[in-house]
């Protein structure tokens, strides 16, 4: 059996002297998971009112079901729950019948049928022996104490013919409505896609087919949820088409009669001060409309919009401005390349923005592959280069260097009781390890972000697509 082992840093008392406020950034737990991680995604979950942290992971890279970026897994996919001081709880092997990439199988996390403790959801496979045979797969709850599975719904199957990057295309995220919980499973993103509502006895609450040749913007890679006009009920925005999370009917559809395209990205921004939501898009190429970043308000309608052509990959929104005004950003690539050996991009180049004014800017450092995070309770974030190629370096603000993670970054929020946010960050040779600033205060700013609803809906999605920035613009 191999061994695995926990290092405990809590309590070396090693840390030097430093001003107020100045952030130490140090490794507060770490555990040795395996002897290689590929990838790794993880959400926060509460068991016995307790802090914990549920991974999923392989030796074997990201696999996308693209056909030119698709290679067959040498691992299996597997989970870990683990608690916020390093202890592990328990353990599971998925199988061969689960492919171990994002799109195939997120995991999510949601206390659904409200006994305090917060079930963990994946998509499995009844027939192991088929990895991608759809008709077998199931939407599975598991037990947090154990890891066992306490419950089998089948999953919804695609449309077909569609290309196999259209067909294996999973989400499951929830939200509220009027405090009663409700879980969301969905497929697709590009051609027909489908959307499921489940209520806590997991009768399906609603379910909305959307055509491939519905008129209006097709998915994104990101899940926002967000009560959008602010009446108890949350909404879903689907790329740049908003549903409502009570009955699945459409409020809206952002440029709807000018964008048939994908947006890889959707950030909602909310303005305090006038307590109202805006969104963020970054627009994928193969639609030829621009324009290929837009910001839009919470009717859907544009506020202003960017970049005429150009594949816009990622982006995110974050507060940078010393009185914590919004910036948000769109990068643009050439062309990504994703193997057996990871992924990158080339032709990057960055734009950023104003938020609400749409007024260029420019930071005077680079930003590509950074996530927003709040290490120091200020209300005001940090960077870290924990996505794509990122190198693990974290800077704040202004571009200075405070350290580096070691690695790539699976949550950013704050999913221990230590204050500031902490970075969960996770390296090749098979280690997981929190990160937090040791000078950490949460201020008054900060602590209105943690409460706020759409916070801590959106905490839980770090596991389902590219949610790890969705908290940004908060």
């Amino acid at each position: 059996m191999k061994k695995f082992t926990i290092l405990l840093l809590f309590t070396l008392g090693l840390n030097p002297v430093f001003a107020k406020n100045t952030i130490n950034l140090q490794p507060v737990v770490q555990l040795q998971i395996s002897e290689k991680i590929g990838q790794f995604r993880s959400v926060p979950v509460k068991v016995d009112g307790k802090n914990a942290i549920c991974g999923m992971y392989s030796e074997d890279a990201e696999i996308d079901p693209y056909i030119g970026m698709f290679f067959f897994p040498e691992n299996t996919l597997r989970l870990v729950l683990f608690d916020e001081k390093g202890k592990i709880l328990w353990r599971r092997d998925l199988g061969e019948g689960v492919v171990p990439g994002i799109w195939f199988s997120p995991i999510y996390a949601m206390d659904l049928d409200q006994d305090g403790n917060d079930e963990i959801w994946i998509v499995s496979n009844k027939d192991p022996e088929h990895p991608l045979d759809f008709r077998q797969y199931v939407l599975e709850r598991i037990a947090p104490r154990t890891g066992k599975a306490t419950g089998q719904w089948k999953w919804e199957e695609p449309i077909t013919p569609q290309s196999m990057s259209h067909l294996y295309r999973h989400f499951i995220f929830g939200g509220f409505v009027k405090g009663e919980p409700v879980l969301i499973t969905a497929q697709g993103t590009y051609g027909s896609m489908s959307i499921q509502a489940w209520n806590p006895d997991m009768e399906k609450r609603w379910e909305l087919t959307i055509p491939e040749n519905a008129k209006g913007c097709v998915g994104s890679h990101v899940t926002p949820v967000v009560d959008i006009n602010n009446n108890g009920i949350d909404d879903i925005l689907w790329g740049e088409r908003c549903i409502e999370m009570d009955t699945g009917k459409e409020l809206f559809c952002g440029d709807e009669d000018t964008w048939e395209g994908h947006s890889d990205i959707i950030r909602p921004v909310l303005d305090w001060k006038e307590n109202k939501w805006y969104f963020h898009t970054c627009r994928e190429n193969y639609s030829g409309q621009p324009p290929r970043l837009a910001f839009f308000n919470d009717q859907g309608k544009r506020v202003w919009g960017d970049v005429d052509a150009g594949h816009m990959d990622t982006g995110w929104a974050a507060r940078l401005g010393k009185n914590r005004e919004p910036v948000v950003l769109g990068v643009k690539v050439g062309e990504k390349i994703r193997t057996a050996d990871g992924e990158r991009r080339t032709g990057v180049v960055e734009f950023t923005y104003e938020a609400f004014s749409g007024k260029k800017i420019d930071l005077g450092f680079n930003v590509y592959t950074t996530i927003p995070v709040d290490l120091n309770g200020d209300g005001i974030h940090e960077l870290v280069k924990g996505y794509f190629e990122g190198d693990g370096t974290v800077i704040d603000n202004s571009g200075a260097e405070l350290g580096n993670v070691g690695g790539l970054t699976a949550m950013a929020s704050k999913f221990t009781s230590l204050p500031g946010e902490q970075i969960l960050s996770y390296s090749k040779d098979g280690k997981v390890t929190i990160w937090a600033d040791k000078n950490a205060e949460d201020s008054d700013a900060a602590m209105r972000r943690y409460r706020h609803p759409y916070y801590k809906v959106n905490q839980y999605q770090t596991g389902n697509g590219y949610n790890l920035f969705t908290l940004g613009g908060l």
